[in-house]
C-alpha cells in the first residue's frame, strides 16, 4: 500500500510541475545592505521558472544568441570575427593602394 501512495504522490507533483512550466512562475527578492542609512549592497533577484515554449512566447530567447549555448549562435560570431578581420584587411589594402597612387601622380 505504501507503494501506491507514493505513486500518487509522485502523480500530483508531476502534475504541479508541469502546471508550473505549463503557466510559468516568478520568483523575485531584493537584498539591501545598510549601515547608518547608507546602501552598501543591493542584490536585485529575479527568477523565472517556464517551459521553453512559454519562454519562447513571452520572447525571451537569450540562449538563442549565447554561442555558448547555441551552435548557431557560435558560428554567427565566428563568421562576424571573420567579417570584421577581412574588413580591416580590406581598407588596410585600399589605404596601401592609395597611398602608391599618390606616390605615382
Amino acid at each position: 500500500m505504501a507503494e501506491l501512495k507514493h505513486a500518487v504522490n509522485a502523480t500530483g507533483l508531476a502534475d504541479i510541475l508541469e502546471r508550473v512550466l505549463d503557466k510559468g512562475i516568478v520568483i523575485a527578492g531584493d537584498i539591501k545592505i545598510q549601515i547608518a542609512d547608507i546602501d552598501l549592497l543591493t542584490i536585485k533577484i529575479r527568477l523565472l521558472i517556464a517551459s521553453v515554449d512559454k519562454a519562447l512566447e513571452m520572447g525571451i530567447n537569450w540562449w538563442q544568441e549565447d554561442p555558448n549555448l547555441s551552435i548557431k549562435a557560435a558560428k554567427d560570431t565566428e563568421q562576424k570575427l571573420l567579417q570584421e578581420d577581412l574588413q580591416q584587411r580590406i581598407e588596410k589594402l585600399e589605404s596601401m593602394t592609395t597611398i602608391k597612387k599618390g606616390v605615382a601622380s
